[in-house]
């Protein structure tokens, strides 16, 4: 129960500062009905009947992302708030730990296997301090790097999530393969947290190049 109720409080924290820090964006407030609308369905067991139909949530859920993004006015964003939500990968490391440990999970998707996230979640947190507490600057050049690492680390452990998923392209966790996001409330990871980080790294791209 604590688990489910950690994922949801991430997903929460995600939604709220993506929604805050866009000035209540209304394109944010139809993602998070989305959200809503996938988990009722997830709640109902619908997608561990027929888990064929995932992927197509999946693929709504990017072309909305993609939505977004053409909309958010980065200017408006505030960078601490995208820092924020990379620092939310710190919990988030901690939470597929424990599913890890309940073999929901291969090993290969925490940071005890591939999954490199956790340091991109410490030095955010290490950059919001030094630029809130500190007002320090970092030269641009710097900070895109920074987030084009985040994004690839981002896209990396997508990629082994996928190929760890009981399909005919499956190469790793054939003892504990990974169909726990198919559950509620862990769908909330490939539908809500991880497109919210991959839109906080690409609108803090846009950003610094403007």
């Amino acid at each position: 129960m604590l688990l489910q109720f950690l994922f949801i409080l991430i997903a929460f924290f995600s939604l709220s500062l993506i929604y805050i820090g866009s000035k209540k964006n209304i394109e944010i407030t139809l993602f998070c009905i989305w959200q809503i609308v996938v988990g009722i369905a997830v709640f109902n067991g619908y997608f561990l009947k027929h888990p064929i139909y995932f992927p197509i949530i999946m693929l709504t859920t990017l072309i909305i992302s993609f939505w977004i993004l053409k909309r958010l006015d980065t200017s408006k964003i505030n960078s601490n708030y995208l820092l924020l939500i990379s620092v939310l990968r710190i919990p988030v490391e901690y939470a597929l730990l424990l599913l890890y440990l309940k073999n929901k999970i291969p090993v290969e998707m925490t940071f005890l296997g591939w999954n490199f996230d956790i340091f991109i979640g410490l030095t955010a947190l290490i950059l919001l301090l030094y630029f809130s507490i500190f007002k320090g600057t970092l030269p641009p050049k710097i900070l895109i790097s920074w987030n084009i690492i985040g994004l690839l680390f981002l896209l990396f452990i997508v990629f082994v999530g996928i190929l760890s998923s009981p399909t005919p392209i499956q190469q790793f966790g054939f003892e504990t393969p990974n169909v726990v996001v198919l559950e509620f409330p862990f769908y909330l990871l490939p539908t809500c947290i991880v497109p919210i980080v991959m839109i906080s790294h690409i609108v803090f791209i846009k950003k610094l190049f403007k």
